[in-house]
């Protein structure tokens, strides 16, 4: 059986990594698991719920795998003669598979992709000009027409925060990646102005506004006090479902079922999630690209089985009921979304609103079912997009 439990809006990654879908790692030093968890033995209260037996580790490598970028920066590509090249600009870190496959199509389609990676920044020579929606990237004069925002977390930059130079350096990062996420006479994927407070709190209210079914669900500092529904929970992560306290290093947070001997009269240090416990047949992940649907079944006997042992979840194309796929268009169109996945579990012939997922992955399901289907419709819709743009002459 399955629960109400698998989170992953704004995931940092897909299920499974990024580069090795089904590589799990243990730290290699063992003061790396021993440092989540140290504040608690310090102060001599029990380890977070979430943090107990929470054993996944990856290092994301920060090595460039993008084809648009070793092609110009080989200076494989002859200067244009000073005039800007419009280009899709992304930014990202640099594990990102989904992007690296979107600048191998684009360069099929002949457009121009650039990149900005969290994790690859520090030496970037980079300008971006304010009265005018050009940048400086390298040797290249740029026009951005379209600016995805994707997994460019600051956790990721190759920095020690607690130094002044790294606190520094993180700053003024997060000052631009935002800046340039809002930019208004760039068009965006996914706006930021429209998806930033779109935590998973107000996903679920704005989804039972539109009809869909949800799990009950309460925020608290003291899960053992509260059975939303009643009957059993499960405990899941108010942020994201991976921690990277070090840049590279990520550790799993994954849901799990509330054990109230466990989670005891202490209260929690940080509020988590609890929510309603829902016997499912099977989970449903729907791709959103544009306006078209493209669903998965996925059968897994635990939510942090995707990530612990993906060899062992099925995956399969799927039928979308027509009513459901029209209301999960409306939230996507309410949300101002172009490109994102919704999870929901499929409970007694009915569907079950989890999550949408703004950085959504999904290489990782086509793999599982045999398909591009996904990709393909990503790399179309972006170079559509991408040519409407260019030739409205306007990025808003």
């Amino acid at each position: 059986m399955r629960d109400a439990g698998r989170d992953g809006q704004d995931d940092p990654l897909p299920p499974g990594p990024l580069v090795a879908p089904h590589r799990t790692e243990r730290p290699s030093h063992p003061a790396t698991s021993r440092s989540l968890i140290s504040r608690s033995r310090i102060t001599d209260r029990p380890a977070p719920l979430l943090l107990q037996g929470q054993d996944y580790f990856f290092r994301a490598p920060a090595t460039c795998l993008d084809f648009q970028e070793r092609v110009h920066g080989g200076d494989l590509v002859g200067d244009p003669g000073g005039e800007p090249v419009p280009c899709v600009l992304v930014l990202a870190r640099a594990a990102d598979m989904e992007m690296n496959e979107l600048s191998l199509a684009l360069a099929e389609h002949g457009v121009r992709m650039a990149r900005i990676d969290v994790d690859r920044c520090l030496d970037l020579a980079l300008t971006v000009h304010v009265d005018t929606p050009i940048i400086e990237l390298d040797r290249w004069l740029l026009r951005p027409v379209l600016v995805w925002r994707r997994h460019f977390d600051l956790t990721a930059l190759p920095v020690d925060p607690r130094t002044v130079a790294g606190a520094y350096a993180r700053t003024q990062w997060q000052a631009l990646a935002d800046w340039m996420a809002h930019r208004g006479d760039w068009a965006h994927v996914n706006p930021a102005r429209h998806t930033a407070r779109l935590d998973r709190l107000t996903q679920l209210t704005d989804a039972a506004a539109f009809g869909l079914r949800v799990p009950r669900t309460a925020v608290t500092t003291w899960p053992g006090r509260n059975r939303p529904g009643g009957g059993p929970c499960v405990v899941k992560s108010t942020g994201h479902h991976l921690l990277e306290p070090r840049p590279g290093a990520l550790h799993g947070l994954f849901p799990r079922p509330l054990d109230v001997n466990r989670a005891g009269e202490t209260p929690e240090p940080a509020p988590v999630i609890v929510q309603q416990y829902l016997g499912a047949d099977h989970e449903l992940r729907v791709f959103v690209v544009g306006e078209r649907l493209i669903t998965f079944r996925v059968r897994k006997d635990d939510p942090a089985q995707l990530w612990v042992d993906p060899e062992a979840v099925t995956v399969d194309r799927a039928r979308l009921p027509t009513p459901l796929g029209e209301r999960l268009l409306a939230l996507t169109r309410h949300w101002r979304l172009q490109v994102a996945a919704f999870d929901l579990l499929a409970v007694d012939g009915e569907h079950v609103f989890l999550e949408v997922n703004v950085n959504c992955d999904w290489r990782w399901f086509e793999h599982r079912a045999g398909t591009t289907e996904v990709s393909d419709a990503v790399h179309a819709w972006v170079a559509a997009r991408f040519e409407e743009l260019r030739y409205a002459g306007q990025g808003r």
